[in-house]
């Protein structure tokens, strides 16, 4: 167990005052790359090596499985284990699950895996043709209901401001959403956000309910609080009672979910909600070189919540380039070129990324790598446990856990890879042969950096956990991702692309409001870069019948403002 000042030492003046900062309301308003993860377990850990906490009655929230395993992983690096640390819907289904039968009597209704299908049923019943498309929006159109809280009355008085699918009118929408409660209801069914609605109704409703979560739980802390909805909120509070031991960590230059429900008014408000609060700024960032640090400190500048980062190891590097482009698919050869020639350079691959608005930009940019033989994943893609060829290993490992004499893990691990087709040198080929061959080496790696004692057994038991918190090895390749799939990574090398009006901000950004989420996402996207940042926009599109484009208001603010970054044209 480390003892408390040891858990104390190796972090800023900013970090230790957060992790002594133990009870009441606490906010950590923490900037990109600041540490704030390693402040928040380094918070709970010191809570209770010093006796403060205990670590059953600590309940850590997150927005994802994934930020969820990297919190238990942490923690348990740094000696702690018994930490409640689990996603919001998470938290609640299990609350759910356990009061249903003693409130409601019988089992909890099964939980809707999507909401496509059951949508699809609804507009039947009401008579309405739908594509995809429109039951994707109109799923989000309920979420966004749900979050806010709101009746379908309620929703009826607001929908006209929304920006509904073109082909439903505000009277088709709300009698959509009425035909969706109703045949979800009659199939005894139920959607993520009715677990936070019924948990929160047992809550309210049900004092011998209150008590219990009330007496299981005292201390809470709350990754990502500027993307908490009403709904969340609302659970949190009541999940507190009129305790205040709340600590909460945010920053409101990332709020990019707005369109989900998704508010930085609790984080910006928490001061005034509280009047005895601890607000702590992070703004030392461990992340990025100062040119890009800076460039991230201009787009914000001005900006409500903007914090102003400070590059914490004063590390220099290239300035960040803005680049024009003639066309989608010249700008895309040229950002694969450049990749190529990084890669030769010595930059691992894992080590770039290449960002995007929406997912249909990615395509020209996957023509290119291929071109250039730049080997890439899709971020948002098919998961790494979710693979045919993962899962199969992860049974035979299972199996070889129980029936297998001891040996080193080394050699059980690749006797049992090699029998579905893993090799020492990887194919010549590329396509799904060498994909598979790359999933299947992925797990390769994982063992060779287990420690030597450790066991198949524990092997097998630290890939399910992997697996269960969506913690998933680095693959050898250049990541593509939209600017939204990107929040919480990091890479070396960062290439931007598509940065013309239309695209940032998005056309359908209108307001004043949406146009800062905006310019937010390009932030998040910035401040994802280490050691080099590559902006670029080009001039027509592949099927722009000769309309040309302008380049994003932002990037023109950057151009101007970066010093020896002309926004210069190539081919």
């Amino acid at each position: 167990m480390n003892t408390a000042n040891a858990l104390l030492a190796g972090l800023d003046d900013q970090q230790r005052l957060a992790a002594e900062s133990l009870l009441g309301p606490v906010c950590l308003l923490a900037g990109a790359g600041t540490g704030k993860t390693r402040a928040i377990t380094h918070r709970i850990a010191y809570g209770v090596a010093t006796g403060v906490y205990s670590p059953g009655r600590v309940m850590a929230l997150t927005f994802t499985n994934r930020a969820a395993g990297e919190l238990r992983g942490r923690l348990r690096g740094l000696g702690v284990s018994g930490v409640s640390a689990r996603t919001f819907h998470a938290s609640a289904l299990s609350q759910l699950n356990f009061f249903w039968p003693q409130v409601i009597g019988g089992t909890m209704p099964r939980l809707l895996d999507s909401k496509a299908r059951l949508l699809a049923h609804a507009a039947d019943s009401v008579r309405l043709k739908l594509d995809t498309a429109t039951l994707r929006d109109s799923a989000a159109e309920i979420e966004w209901r749900k979050v806010s809280r709101l009746s379908i009355d309620q929703y009826a008085t607001v929908a006209a401001s929304r920006a509904l699918p073109p082909s439903l009118t505000v009277e088709k929408a709300v009698d959509l959403q009425r035909a969706y409660e109703t045949v979800k209801d009659e199939r005894k069914q139920i959607d993520f956000e009715d677990v936070l609605l019924a948990t929160a109704g047992m809550i309210e409703s049900e004092p011998r309910v209150a008590d219990h979560v009330r007496s299981q739980y005292r201390f809470f802390v709350v990754d990502e609080y500027q993307d908490v909805s009403p709904l969340q909120h609302d659970l949190l509070q009541l999940w507190l009672g009129d305790r205040t031991d709340l600590c909460v960590v945010g920053d409101a230059s990332q709020t990019i979910y707005s369109f989900a429900g998704a508010t930085p008014d609790y984080l910006l408000g928490f001061g005034s909600r509280y009047q005895d609060a601890t607000v702590i700024p992070l703004e030392q960032n461990y992340r990025s070189t100062t040119q890009i640090v800076d460039t991230a400190n201009r787009l914000m500048r001005g900006r409500q919540g903007a914090l102003t980062l400070v590059s914490a190891a004063g590390t220099t590097g290239p300035v960040p380039s803005v680049t024009a482009y003639s066309t989608d698919s010249s700008e895309a050869r040229a950002v694969a070129n450049s990749i190529a020639d990084e890669i030769a350079a010595g930059t691992k691959p894992e080590s770039i990324a290449v960002l995007y608005r929406i997912n249909v930009q990615g395509q020209a940019i996957e023509t290119a790598l291929g071109d250039a033989g730049v080997t890439y994943q899709l971020r948002g893609a098919t998961r790494f446990f979710e693979l045919r060829e993962v899962k199969e290993a992860l049974m035979l490992l299972k199996g070889a856990a129980v029936n297998t004499a001891i040996e080193p893990l080394f050699k059980t691990v690749s006797d049992v890879l090699r029998s579905i087709g893993w090799t020492q040198d990887p194919p010549e080929t590329r396509g799904a042969v060498r994909d598979r061959w790359e999933s299947l080496n992925a797990l390769m790696g994982i063992a060779e950096e287990s420690a030597p004692a450790t066991t198949l057994r524990e092997f097998v038991g630290e890939l399910f956990e992997r697996q269960a918190g969506q913690h998933e090895p680095t693959m050898p390749a250049v990541t593509l991702a939209t600017l939204h799939s990107a929040k919480g990574l990091e890479w070396d090398s960062v290439h931007i692309v598509g940065l013309s009006e239309g695209l940032v901000p998005i056309s359908y950004a209108r307001t004043l409001e949406s146009v800062d989420e905006e310019r937010r996402l390009l932030y998040v996207g910035v401040t994802r870069a280490r050691r080099k940042l590559a902006l670029s926009w080009a001039a027509e599109g592949l099927q722009s019948r000769g309309a040309k484009r302008q380049p994003s208001r932002f990037l023109q603010e950057l151009s101007t403002r970066i010093p020896g970054a002309p926004a210069s044209t190539a081919d």
